[in-house]
């Protein structure tokens, strides 16, 4: 009973065995892609030849959409003379941050180092004429420190690649473990100050190895050397004060003689008026003097004309007339002439 039990079991397996078998041999085999993927490690092939890349994220879905053509593209490398290759930003953060990479899905095109952004949809056909019409061409090459191969891309490649891996063990505290965020975040925190307060204590340390104290002897000597500096700097300011000095004697010395020969010219002023004065008194006196001996002649010739015949006393007359005419012009010209 018990051997006539089993035997029909084992041939029921051995048939689900065959025809297992069967099916795997029936099922079409798995094309394998053309596509390379692009790590921090081999990146550097991308320098040679004519590339384009891809960047993706597994959870990004317009970069799902892309994913058929892209490998269609791929395949049809060979006859475009190109390699397709492909980045995962979440695998390989510094090489996003080497390329600057901030959208989703991003392409580039490389051709003998020189890379380019491509702006266009990830569809074959367009790709296809990208590459055969050259419209590369047209688009302005990623140069000086935004090219991927520069220093400063390279610093931030390792800007990036330090972000990925804190993200990693955020998500590995969070995650796996089961830590709060918060439990997480002040992990972070303190580790960065540990990290600030190790670094700073390096670089005194490499200051201090890399730091050659001077001798006591040439300190001395600068000492020394310092001195004379200083006595020469305090003579300069004693014959700058004195410079000074003399300057304001000499300018009040001019003061003075401007004032001197300002009063001896108002002396002089004062002279010629008086000088003038005298000079009109002197006029006034001998005027007043010819008027009294003028009044002196006409008193005689007054007393003579009465003694005098009429004709006489007649022309007499006409004389004091002329001698009167001759007085009211001198007193006319004695008054306009002061």
């Amino acid at each position: 009973m018990t051997g006539s039990y089993y035997v029909p079991v084992l041939l029921a397996a051995w048939l689900g065995a065959a025809a297992a078998e069967g099916l795997e041999q029936a099922a079409p085999p798995v094309e394998e892609s053309r596509v390379q993927p692009m790590t921090a490690s081999n990146w550097t092939l991308v320098m040679e030849g004519e590339w384009m890349l891809k960047f993706y994220a597994p959870w990004c879905p317009s970069c799902q959409q892309t994913d058929s053509e892209w490998e269609t593209f791929a395949k049809n490398g060979e006859t475009l003379h190109i390699s397709v290759g492909k980045v995962d930003v979440i695998q390989e953060p510094g090489l996003s941050g080497r390329f600057f990479v901030t959208t989703l899905p991003a392409f580039f095109h490389a051709k003998d180092g020189i890379f380019r952004r491509y702006r266009g949809p990830g569809i074959y056909e367009d790709l296809q004429n990208y590459i055969l019409e050259k419209k590369w061409q047209s688009v302005e090459p990623l140069t000086g420190w935004k090219s991927p191969a520069s220093l400063t891309m390279s610093g931030m490649a390792g800007l990036f690649s330090i972000s990925g891996k804190i993200w990693h063990l955020h998500n590995y505290f969070t995650v796996t473990l089961g830590i709060p965020a918060w439990c997480s975040y002040i992990f972070f925190i303190i580790a960065t100050l540990v990290f600030g307060l190790f670094m700073g204590l390096v670089l005194v340390v490499i200051s201090e190895c890399f730091y050659v104290p001077l001798p006591r002897v040439s300190s001395e000597h600068s000492e020394q050397d310092q001195r004379p500096e200083e006595v020469k700097g305090a003579k300069q300011l004693q014959d700058a004060e004195e410079e000074k000095d003399d300057s304001n004697e000499e300018e009040n010395k001019d003061s003075l003689m401007d004032d001197e020969e300002e009063k001896e010219d108002l002396g002089d002023e004062d002279e010629a008026e008086e000088y003038e004065e005298e000079e009109n008194l002197a006029d006034g006196m001998d005027e007043e003097r010819s008027d009294a001996n003028d009044e002196g002649a006409l008193q005689e010739r007054s007393v003579s004309l009465e003694e005098l015949e009429p004709d006489e006393a007649h022309s007499a007359t006409t004389q004091e007339a002329v001698e009167d005419s001759l007085r009211q012009r001198k007193s006319q010209q004695a008054d306009n002439g002061p």
